[in-house]
């Protein structure tokens, strides 16, 4: 059941979850460089950061992070990174919609256990419950998504998800 994180109860499961997202981003799309730079900035400092980041998010609106517990009744095979979460969504909060004229969503991740459940779904459709009541300069949720995530492109894709525009880098 989807609900809104609970900074007393979810803390630490949420900051498991936030550094399982942030590995996986720097697996697999990119080459041991990449990796080792998302794995770099997950530093103590960068949490307590991250967190002062959340709590600024949520005290504009609760539901701008949701969770899913795991439960009982989910698989669990011991080998997720995080047991307490099966999932989790973090839409920005609608006073940070002229970020991208936009509802953003700003991290969605579901434990590899929880893969192919329908987590994933019940967490999209939260999101885009919440972007819609949000009042924004251009009706649209956006987000990041790197062109060498097959499965993300395809969720996302299914999810009624298309190109639009192309976001560009560069190294400071």
């Amino acid at each position: 059941m989807v609900r809104p994180y609970d900074p007393d109860t979810d803390a630490e499961a949420l900051w498991e979850a936030k550094r399982a997202f942030e590995l996986g981003l720097g697996s697999g799309t990119g080459g041991d460089d990449k990796r080792a730079k998302y794995e770099g900035k997950l530093t103590d400092d960068y949490r307590e950061s991250w967190f002062a980041w959340v709590d600024r998010c949520v005290t504009d609106d609760e539901r701008c992070i949701l969770v899913e517990p795991e439960g009982d009744e989910g698989p669990d095979d011991g080998d997720d990174p995080v047991d307490a979460l099966a999932g989790y969504v973090f839409v920005l909060p609608e006073r940070l919609a002229h970020v991208w004229d936009a509802a953003v969503l700003n991290e969605l991740w579901v434990a590899p256990a929880h893969r192919g459940t329908g987590v994933a779904d019940d967490l999209m459709d939260e999101a885009v419950a919440f972007a819609r009541s949000q009042d924004l300069p251009l009706d649209r949720l956006v987000l990041d998504v790197d062109r060498e995530n097959e499965r993300a492109r395809a969720f996302y894709e299914r999810h009624g998800f298309a190109h639009w525009g192309e976001m560009v880098a560069r190294e400071l």
